[in-house]
């Protein structure tokens, strides 16, 4: 009875692990039931607001189909036994020429629309044009232009002065006319979104006006200087 005792009260090593990996198993099961339910980031949205962010992932889904149909052609291409060589010449020539456009120095067209905002200078802030950029940069605009000069681009960067409002050092004058392509309708949605560009300049806080018209057939004639490579000399 005595080492009965003695044993129970001197647990074992193996016994000293399971019970530290059982505490830190009860802690755990714990910190999981006190944790609070994640929010549904869709949760008070209205129906109207639902259905515009269907679009655009119907939208988003359209453009990655469109780029696996793409690849599913290249593939084929090579099975069928054409010129490796020139399969590939034809796909970096493509890719060339796409990602020229996404960098903002070549020209674009293609369907999107045109947005033109009519606002006091004084009530329009640098924050409300960013925050409408990035907006349509979500609804699915692939290439933006501001006033028929200013092409955007990775490194575009917007500011207040007395002035108004300088995009890429460029002093923007009224109205402001934002072109961008990409699907019509979920540029247009996104553009009308609860809380969204038309939303923000239309407020009383702005008192502006905001025009948004779709087209077939949008072209943005201007580009971005191309960044001079800077080589390392040896010392």
């Amino acid at each position: 009875m005595r080492k009965f005792v003695e044993k129970f009260f001197k647990p074992s090593s193996t016994q000293l692990v399971l019970g530290v990996a059982l505490a830190f198993l009860a802690f755990a099961l714990v910190l999981q039931l006190a944790r609070p339910a994640t929010k549904n980031p869709y949760e008070g949205m209205r129906q109207d607001d639902l259905i515009q962010v269907l679009d655009g992932l119907n939208d988003e889904s359209e453009r990655l189909n469109n780029e696996i149909n793409e690849l599913r052609v290249t593939r084929d291409k090579l099975q069928s036994g054409l010129d490796a060589n020139q399969v590939s010449e034809e796909e970096a020539a493509k890719r060339k020429k796409s990602l020229s456009v996404l960098a903002g120095i070549a020209p674009a067209s293609g369907r999107g629309v045109k947005i033109t905002i009519r606002a006091p200078k004084q009530k329009l802030k640098a924050g409300t044009l960013l925050n409408s950029i990035q907006e349509l940069k979500d609804a699915g605009a692939e290439v933006l232009e501001i006033n028929d000069s200013i092409r955007l681009g990775v490194d575009s960067w917007i500011g207040d002065n007395e002035q108004g409002i300088v995009v890429d050092g460029q002093q923007l004058s009224t109205p402001i006319i934002i072109e961008a392509i990409g699907d019509p309708h979920a540029l247009e949605e996104g553009a009308k979104f609860r809380g969204g560009l038309v939303s923000q300049i239309e407020s009383p806080k702005v008192g502006g006006s905001v025009e948004i018209v779709k087209s077939d057939e949008i072209n943005i004639e201007s580009v971005r200087e191309m960044p001079q490579p800077l080589i390392a000399k040896p010392a």
